[in-house]
């Protein structure tokens, strides 16, 4: 992955501000990121970029989906110590976040694919403003499907459209407009709609804000060759309702816009 240097300068911008007295320390260091909870790692090739920018040597670095206990280090750096020091707040907050994201992902698949093992886990749109390649780094490292990284990925026709258009109508227009590459994806509310979608030629149907069983009739009803996609306010704790509905796909915006931290420490001046 290419973190670019405007964006490592953005953040550390944002942090550093015009003067930073704080870590005017002498002479060179070594720092280590260490994991004081278990997870799935991610995030580490941006937070390897901030010290790289800064001039600081990576010495090594796990892999993004790589699982980690408490205690283990995950990257070590070595170079002069105010470098270091400035780079260690952005680098844990970064990593921490990322593999947070990561770790909420692999939960999620996991208890879905032990009812449904084909089943895709994605994410959405609902990013952090700035972090979205991170985040959507992270859930690929989590072992969770990216979905759609912007608008330009895939039409989505969502209840708006349909309300201005009719489903039908969004669908053909859309179609008009996108690349022959491109996916159409089509909201429904109902069984009914679902298959309204299908049929109008949507190659997926998102089955939006439905219980679970409703979600196994739509899904059911919906014709062979069409893709369909739960989605709507889904968490940890019912994503094991929903892999059992026979969807082929299973988003939860709650991994990126709810996804707790994983907690490491930076510690320099050696292994302590």
């Amino acid at each position: 992955m290419r973190i670019e240097q405007s964006q490592v300068e953005r953040w550390l911008r944002e942090d550093l501000g015009h003067h930073d007295v704080t870590n005017e320390v002498p002479g060179q260091t070594t720092g280590r990121l260490v994991a004081t909870e278990p997870g799935v790692l991610a995030g580490l090739e941006a937070a390897a970029a901030v010290f790289e920018y800064l001039g600081v040597d990576i010495e090594s670095r796990r892999s993004a989906g790589d699982a980690v206990e408490a205690g283990e280090t995950v990257l070590r750096v070595s170079g002069a110590a105010s470098d270091v020091l400035r780079g260690e707040r952005v680098a844990v907050n970064i990593a921490g976040h990322a593999s947070g994201v990561a770790t909420k992902t692999r939960t999620a698949v996991e208890r879905a694919r032990a009812v449904a093992p084909d089943v895709a886990i994605a994410g959405t749109r609902k990013t952090t403003p700035g972090l979205r390649g991170v985040e959507k780094r992270a859930i690929a490292a989590g072992g969770g499907d990216t979905h759609r990284l912007d608008l330009s990925h895939m039409v989505m026709v969502k209840d708006n459209h349909i309300a201005e258009m009719g489903v039908e109508t969004a669908i053909e227009r859309f179609r008009e407009q996108a690349s022959f590459a491109t996916q159409i994806e089509a909201e429904a509310e109902t069984a009914e709609m679902a298959v309204a979608a299908a049929e109008a030629g949507a190659d997926i149907v998102l089955l939006d804000n439905m219980s679970p069983s409703e979600t196994a009739d739509a899904a059911a009803a919906v014709p062979d060759g069409t893709l369909t996609e739960a989605s709507g306010g889904i968490t940890l704790n019912d994503v094991v309702d929903y892999a059992g509905t026979g969807v082929d796909i299973i988003s939860l915006g709650s991994l990126t816009h709810s996804a707790g931290a994983l907690d490491f420490s930076f510690r320099t001046g050696g292994d302590r």
